[in-house]
């Protein structure tokens, strides 16, 4: 019998429109205060683009830090992140966005300069806002999972994940990855869940303790019980403090190690491995490491004429690459 013994990763460069945030979440490691920061330029962008673009890139990764949605510089950040896609697309790069919650007229306008997009759940309970979410109103569960059912309406190819170890009970884990699920269930549009370990960083406001990785290893176990089969698993390897872990986590049913490139911006202190790196490992224990699109193939017919062009031209280009079946 044989089987696909694949774990895959996408070659991915980060842009980042602005690290300025309205949200103030006591872990974070990522955001500058409102006004505190020089917005990206397309000229700076376009240089970062064209370098990745020499080195193998294929996802354009848009991530940003959250405008105040009645700011008055909200409409001018949305623009910058609407032309950063189209710029990343004119260069032959694949965009996906994540950049806080959007309106569905907003969310509408990304979709046609998108194919895929993606906002963490983190977590279900309420009980954070009294805690690590106090003062980040875009951290309501109401609203984040509101943003995965807009996502399913309009059609669009969605990566969302749980944050762990930021004061959650194993309860609110399970019942987030139920919520993650339901709202697939309805709408079939969720790619991949991230589980993604909290870390300390030298950035953030509180100390709180990592999660460990034995622990995500074992969640992974939870997450291929509770969410659908067809949703793929993604763990981050430069936040795992072992290798012998993240064989144990894709052992347990993790099939994805997320976007690879020089830097983690959520998680600065955590570099990233290479991707040569981590195929070695992987080799090791019988898995081959593949690059994949941002988008699943599933999903090609959702994406508007022109996006399809492009997304084909480089599916066939993965494709072409990735005879990878070796006996079980």
């Amino acid at each position: 019998m044989f089987e696909a013994r694949r774990v895959t990763y996408s070659p991915a460069v980060t842009l980042v429109p602005t690290y300025e945030c309205f949200n103030r979440c006591s872990y974070c490691n990522f955001r500058t205060d409102p006004h505190q920061d020089r917005w990206l330029s397309l000229e700076k962008a376009q240089q970062y683009l064209q370098q990745a673009r020499q080195h193998g890139v294929i996802e354009a990764l848009i991530l940003s830090g959250e405008v105040h949605p009645h700011s008055s510089r909200r409409a001018d950040w949305f623009q910058l992140i609407y032309d950063l896609c189209k710029l990343a697309l004119s260069l032959g790069l694949l965009p996906h966005t994540n950049v806080g919650p959007l309106s569905e007229a907003e969310m509408s306008a990304l979709r046609s300069v998108n194919v895929s997009m993606g906002l963490m759940v983190e977590q279900v309970t309420p009980s954070l806002l009294q805690d690590v979410h106090r003062y980040a109103p875009s951290k309501l569960p109401t609203v984040r999972l509101e943003q995965l059912e807009q996502a399913g309406r309009l059609q669009i190819p969605f990566t969302t994940g749980l944050l762990l170890g930021i004061g959650e009970s194993e309860q609110d884990r399970w019942d987030t990855l139920d919520a993650i699920a339901a709202c697939h269930d309805r709408w079939g549009h969720i790619q991949e869940v991230i589980l993604q370990p909290h870390q300390p960083g030298s950035r953030q406001v509180q100390g709180y303790e990592p999660f460990v990785a034995d622990a995500l290893a074992d969640f992974v176990t939870i997450a291929k019980q509770r969410l659908p089969p067809e949703i793929v698993i993604q763990i981050p390897p430069n936040l795992m403090d072992s290798q012998a872990y993240v064989l144990q986590a894709i052992a347990n049913g993790a099939r994805d190690l997320g976007g690879i490139g020089p830097l983690d911006e959520v998680n600065p202190d955590y570099p990233h491995p290479t991707a040569a790196s981590l195929a070695q490992l992987l080799q090791s224990a019988g898995w081959e490491l593949r690059p994949r699109l941002p988008i699943h193939k599933r999903y090609l017919d959702w994406l508007t004429d022109s996006l399809q062009t492009i997304t084909r031209q480089w599916q066939q280009q993965v494709d072409a690459e990735s005879h990878i079946w070796v006996e079980r």
